[in-house]
């Protein structure tokens, strides 16, 4: 008898250890079926990016009467200085600016994209001869900054605002360029009158407010929308905000647009933050400037990811938000819209320019089971608007989260939560867990089975219900 069963345990160990080895084997196999699928793809896009970089100064030459700039250009040291409120470009042209213009937050992601090829070279040399190197960028008492950049800026001072020929131009979307004052989109609801306290709601990348207006707002109590005005703001570049072509969307013209658009305008002296993805990088801007204001913090995915010491952090987070893989899909399309400004374009050419027949298409497939406002928010942007704050704000904050974390931890008394979901494939939960080691008094609540959408939608009356238990017990 104990021998059948020191037989049984052996043959339920063997198949045990078999079903290990079967499973390590198929996943080797499908990572190197990843590998070469990727190298294949993204060389070939690199060379399709080339393509229609030509195409684009084309049909920009053709549209607009004059060469637009690109990050594709040979870099440049186009501007050598800066000096109180005048930057001085290379090639005698001056250009005075109203107020300083903070050029450290422009990313070098933005026009160092080394191809794929060059990439693979530095860990396989034994698959492509050489090892190719990476332009670096200096930030000092002297800038080096890409020849675009000045371009742009030169347009920003010569008023160039007007949506380009490849952006939509429907009346929801240009209502903004008949205004002569810019103002961010701003949803009020609840109490108007001598509020006891401001909740300001900041959206996720290629997104709006009614990701919150839509979900949280008809989901409120009575006894919160006598007690709270609920502020959901629609970012620069989105919705329905302004989305000037000549903008560099930087975490600077983000966070001041909020304050000129809400803080200022409302009037707003002590408030909560709701934050979602993207929105968590703008909401620890301003709770590092306003740190007596803040009465909580609710941060839903945060994008954070420590970068290791003598690693460049821009480029380090570009690699780790898009990092060049065909699988999982969410890597393929996070790295075309990283990586290919070009294809990116292409991308928000077919649909956002023609977002109403796709909203439409989308309602009839679906009959409705996907919900309006996500596709709406998703196509109301352009490609400037999101190219620029995917890299300014996402991957040229790298360097700087720590710094505000750090501020938070030792500045802002307030509560701090942190919400996220167990299945979220666009923000690891790791994330939030490295918010929670840099700050130890947040609070980290993984909500299981949820993703990057559904921690909020399909939730919404328990999330309600947990945002104003936050809110209490901050002003208790």
């Amino acid at each position: 008898m104990t021998a059948m069963s020191s037989s049984s345990a052996s043959s339920s160990s063997l198949s045990s250890s078999m079903a290990k080895s079967a499973k390590w084997v198929l996943k080797s196999i499908g990572n190197f079926t990843n590998e070469i699928l990727s190298i294949f793809l993204f060389s070939l896009l690199d060379i399709i990016d080339i393509v229609l970089c030509f195409l684009y100064k084309m049909a920009d030459f053709f549209f607009e009467s004059q060469w637009k700039p690109c990050y594709c250009s040979s870099h440049k040291e186009a501007i050598t200085s800066c000096d109180g409120n005048k930057v001085l470009v290379s090639q005698n042209n001056v250009l005075s600016l109203s107020t300083k213009l903070q050029l450290e937050e422009v990313s070098d992601t933005l026009y160092t994209r080394p191809s794929y090829l060059s990439e693979i070279s530095k860990v396989m040399p034994f698959v492509i001869g050489s090892t190719a190197t990476t332009a670096k960028t200096t930030v000092g008492s002297t800038f080096t900054v890409h020849s675009t950049i000045v371009e742009m800026l030169q347009d920003k001072i010569n008023g160039g605002q007007n949506p380009r020929w490849s952006d939509c131009d429907c009346k929801p979307c240009t209502r903004w360029s008949s205004s002569p004052k810019q103002s961010l989109y701003v949803r009020s609801e609840g109490l108007t009158d001598h509020p006891r306290e401001d909740v300001l709601f900041i959206h996720g990348f290629i997104s709006s407010s009614a990701f919150w207006t839509e979900t949280l707002f008809p989901n409120f109590s009575a006894s919160a929308k006598s007690s709270y005005r609920f502020l959901a703001v629609d970012l620069l570049g989105f919705g329905r905000s302004p989305k000037p072509a000549d903008s560099l969307y930087t975490l600077k013209e983000h966070v001041d647009m909020i304050e000129a658009s809400v803080l200022d305008a409302y009037k707003v002296k002590s408030f909560h933050i709701v934050a979602h993805s993207l929105g968590c990088i703008l909401a620890l801007a301003l709770a590092v400037k306003h740190p007596g204001s803040i009465k909580s913090l609710t941060l839903l995915a945060p994008p954070y990811y420590p970068v290791p010491k003598g690693v460049e952090p821009s480029q380090y987070v570009m690699r780790k938000v898009a990092p060049r893989r065909v699988w999982p899909p969410i890597a393929l399309g996070a790295s075309i819209a990283c990586w290919y400004e070009h294809i990116s374009r292409t991308v928000c050419l077919l649909i956002c320019k023609n977002h109403r027949f796709w909203e439409y298409l989308t309602k009839v497939v679906t009959r409705n089971r996907i919900e309006s406002f996500l596709v709406e928010g998703f196509f109301a942007h352009t490609h400037n608007a999101a190219w620029h704050t995917l890299h300014n704000v996402i991957c040229g904050t790298g360097g700087k989260i720590e710094r505000y974390l750090d501020a938070v931890r030792e500045r802002v008394k307030c509560h701090i939560n942190i919400f996220h979901g167990s299945d979220d494939d666009v923000v690891p939960v790791e994330c939030s867990q490295s918010v929670k080691a840099r700050v130890p008094t947040a609070r980290v609540n993984i909500v299981q089975n949820k993703d990057h959408i559904t921690i909020v939608i399909g939730r919404q009356k328990a999330f309600a219900r947990e945002l104003e238990q936050i809110w209490s017990n901050s002003s208790a």
